[in-house]
C-alpha cells in the first residue's frame, strides 16, 4: 500500500516526506494507522549514525495508532483496536521468557537492523529499498507495520494521539523508578537530567511516594517544571555543587539516583551523591567507547550501580499501568508534550535538540 513517511537519506540529513510502498502484514504482523509518534533522542542518534542503522531509512519508534489489518496468525489485537508500539525482542530467550525483554540479547539487531529477522524489508520506493522495521515499527509515517509482539493494546477512552511516548522514553524514565529501583515510600531520589526521560522519572517518583525528589539540570525552565510535576527540590548544577547540595538535603546522601544524560561527569556525580547502601541507576546511553572514572572506595561502601534499558519494563503490562495512573491524575506526562504535524518533523527535531520542548509528538 502507498503511505507517506519521513525518510533519512544521508547521515545527519533532514527528514524528507515521501510516498513509499509498505508491505502487507505477514502472519504475525499488524498494520497500524499512526495518529501520533514521539520524537526520541534515539531517532536522532540513528539519523546521525551513532548507532548502526542502515540508510535510507524511516525512523520513529514511539508510535500510537489504530489497527487496520492483522496477519493470519495474530490473536493479540484486531482491526479497530487502539495500540501503542514499543520495542521489539525475540520472545524466546531466557530474558524474554523471564519477563525482562529489554535485556534480550537480540535487542540491537531486532530494533536497528532496518529489516525483518529473515532479512526482508517492509518498505520500498519503486525498485529502491528503504529500510524500515526501526524498533519493529518505523512510525514517522502515516502507517506502520509492527510485529504482534511489540504491539500493546490500550483502552479506547484515553487520547490515543498522546500515548506514543509511553512506548519508549516515558516508560524508560518511569520504569527506571518503578521497575528497577523500586524506592520505598518516603525515600529520597536524585534525578540527573530533567529531559523527557528524567521528567518521567520524577513523575514516577512522586507517584510511588518518594519523600525527597531532587531534580538536577542546567535549564531553569526544566527545573521549574520539575517542581510543578512533583520534585521537592531543584538543583541547577551550573550554579551549585549538586553532590554537596544533595548530601545537605538528605543528611548522608540520597537513597537512590538516576543518571539520564549519558555524560560521564554527571554519572560520577550520580554515584557520588548516594548514601552507603544506596543505588544509582544508569539510563543515559553513551556512545561506544565512552568511559567513566569512579572512586573504588565509593562502590566498596555497599553502593550499587544498576544499568537500565527501557525501564526494565514488560510493555504489555507496564504501559497500561502508566495509562491508569494518568487517568487517575497521578502521572500527568502530557504536561511535557508539544504537538506538530508530520510535515513539521524537522522543526520538531530542532526544537527538541535546542531544548525548546521536552517531548515533541508528530501527527500524520
Amino acid at each position: 500500500m502507498k503511505i507517506k513517511a519521513a525518510v533519512i537519506r544521508e547521515r545527519g540529513g533532514a527528514f524528507l516526506l515521501e510516498e513509499l510502498d509498505l508491505d502487507e502484514p505477514r502472519d504475525h504482523e499488524v498494520l497500524v494507522r499512526i495518529v501520533g509518534t514521539g520524537v526520541c533522542h534515539t531517532d536522532l542518534v540513528a539519523r546521525d549514525q551513532f548507532i548502526p542503522a542502515p540508510l535510507p531509512a524511516v525512523f520513529g519508534h514511539e508510535g500510537a495508532g489504530v489497527v487496520e489489518k492483522v496477519g493470519a496468525r495474530v490473536t493479540k489485537v484486531k482491526p479497530g483496536d487502539h495500540v501503542v508500539l514499543s520495542f521489539l525482542t525475540c520472545g524466546a530467550c531466557p530474558a524474554c521468557l523471564q519477563g525482562m525483554p529489554s535485556h534480550c540479547p537480540s535487542f540491537l539487531p531486532s530494533n536497528v537492523a532496518g529489516v525483518r529477522s529473515d532479512g526482508s524489508t517492509t518498505l520500498c520506493k519503486g525498485d529502491e529499498i528503504i529500510h524500515g522495521s526501526f524498533f519493529g515499527q518505523s512510525s514517522f509515517a502515516s502507517h506502520a507495520l509492527a510485529a504482534e509482539r511489540n504491539v500493546v493494546k490500550v483502552r479506547r477512552d484515553v487520547r490515543l494521539e498522546i500515548l506514543g511516548p509511553l512506548g519508549c522514553g516515558v516508560q524508560t524514565g518511569a520504569g527506571g523508578v518503578m521497575n528497577s529501583l523500586k524506592p520505598p515510600i518516603g525515600s529520597s531520589i536524585a534525578v540527573f537530567g530533567a529531559g523527557s526521560v528524567g521528567m518521567s522519572a520524577i513523575l514516577a517518583a512522586a507517584a510511588v511516594g518518594c519523600g525527597t525528589i531532587m531534580a538536577v539540570d542546567v535549564v531553569p525552565a526544566r527545573l521549574e517544571l520539575a517542581l510543578e510535576l512533583g520534585a521537592t527540590h531543584a538543583i541547577n548544577s551550573l550554579e551549585q555543587n549538586a553532590v554537596e547540595v544533595i548530601r545537605q538535603l538528605t543528611g548522608q546522601g540520597a537513597d537512590f539516583s538516576l543518571e539520564c544524560t549519558a555524560l560521564p561527569k554527571v554519572f560520577r556525580q550520580a554515584v557520588d551523591c548516594i548514601r552507603v547502601g544506596g543505588t544509582c541507576g544508569l539510563i543515559g546511553v553513551a556512545g561506544p567507547g565512552v568511559e567513566v572514572s569512579l572512586e573504588m572506595a565509593t562502590i566498596l561502601d555497599a553502593r550499587t550501580i544498576k544499568g537500565i534499558v527501557e525501564g526494565d519494563s514488560n510493555p504489555d503490562i507496564f504501559i497500561p499501568q502508566l495509562i491508569e495512573l494518568y487517568r487517575m491524575g497521578r502521572f500527568p506526562f502530557d504536561r511535557m508534550l508539544k504537538s506538530y504535524p508530520l510535515e513539521q518533523l524537522n522543526q520538531a527535531v530542532e526544537d527538541s535538540e535546542k531544548g525548546r520542548v521536552l517531548k515533541a509528538i508528530v501527527h500524520p
